[in-house]
């Protein structure tokens, strides 16, 4: 289920991140111990990150995943092993939040960009996506909800 798109301005956010290309089937894989990665650096520079995370899509997926995963830092992070420090860029950008299990973000994503394109507007290359609250939080997907960013031109 999405709620209500609207179009923001977003403030660009400094970020701790790691990048990966893998294939779309392998990025369950890859996410979590690559998340886990980020929080471990994050805290052992002594910053504190909050409790969600996010991916961010160079370009939007296909048969590849080109993206980075990350949290949102408040001051840069130093690059170590596979972490560097990353920003989410600010501006104008379509945003919706999606209310359900994860297994059916391809298809919100779907509806999220039939809108953008019904409204006319022109989305950049790349999209980011926030896990607000997940499996982590709650076993029930109908609480989960993750945040969708779509760049305008």
């Amino acid at each position: 289920m999405l709620d209500q798109t609207e179009i923001i301005d977003a403030p660009p956010r400094l970020t701790a991140v790691i990048h990966m290309t893998v294939p779309a089937s392998e990025i369950m894989k890859v996410m979590g111990p690559g998340i886990g990665e980020v929080r471990e650096t994050v805290a052992a520079q002594g910053l504190a990150a909050g409790s969600v995370w996010f991916t961010h899509h160079l370009k939007a997926p296909g048969t590849h995943f080109d993206f980075e995963v990350g949290v949102v830092v408040p001051a840069e992070v130093k690059p170590a092993g596979r972490v560097k420090a990353g920003k989410l860029p600010g501006g104008k950008v379509a945003h919706v939040v999606y209310h359900g299990p994860y297994e059916n973000l391809g298809s919100a994503w779907g509806a999220f960009m039939k809108w953008i394109e019904a409204e006319g507007h022109s989305p950049k290359s790349d999209l980011w996506e926030v896990y607000v609250t997940g499996p982590d939080s709650d076993p029930d997907p109908k609480t989960w909800r993750t945040e969708f960013f779509r760049p305008l031109n």
